[in-house]
């Protein structure tokens, strides 16, 4: 089968680098799925798993929303934070989810309220992400 070079990197480092049969991601309006010969693509990403495989073997990250570019069967992903399965701490996940839950229900009027909705929606990802993950094992 033919394969796709993806490249998922962030401001801080290179998350993933190789070759993948397909490539499922969190994209605005929908999950996308790419596979070999895709007709290029820009589009937004939001807050979720993004899966990618080679040979029956599937692998996932998370991303906190960013770009995905797609161009002659390379793919690449400008990601906000992109983390691995075994890099996500489900305790902290769940404390993150409790505190930004707290701070939207304690809400002062200088809340910017958009924000800290975003903020509870990433950690509530993160920590599904972690329990699926565990529960999979």
């Amino acid at each position: 089968m033919a394969r796709m070079n993806l490249n998922i990197v962030t401001a801080e480092r290179e998350t993933f680098s190789g070759g993948v049969d397909y490539v499922s991601a969190p994209g605005a309006d929908g999950e996308l799925t790419v596979l070999p010969s895709h007709a290029a693509l820009m589009t937004t990403l939001v807050p979720g798993e993004m899966r990618f495989g080679t040979d029956g073997d599937e692998q996932s990250v998370l991303v906190t929303g960013g770009f995905m570019e797609v161009l002659a069967d390379n793919i690449t992903v400008l990601a906000d934070a992109a983390e691995r399965e075994d890099e996500i701490d489900e305790d902290r996940a769940a404390v993150a989810v409790m505190r930004a839950q707290e701070r939207i229900d304690t809400h002062g009027s200088d809340l910017d309220m958009e924000r800290a909705l975003a903020s509870l929606r990433r950690a509530q990802i993160r920590l599904r992400f972690a329990q699926r993950r565990r529960s999979q094992r």
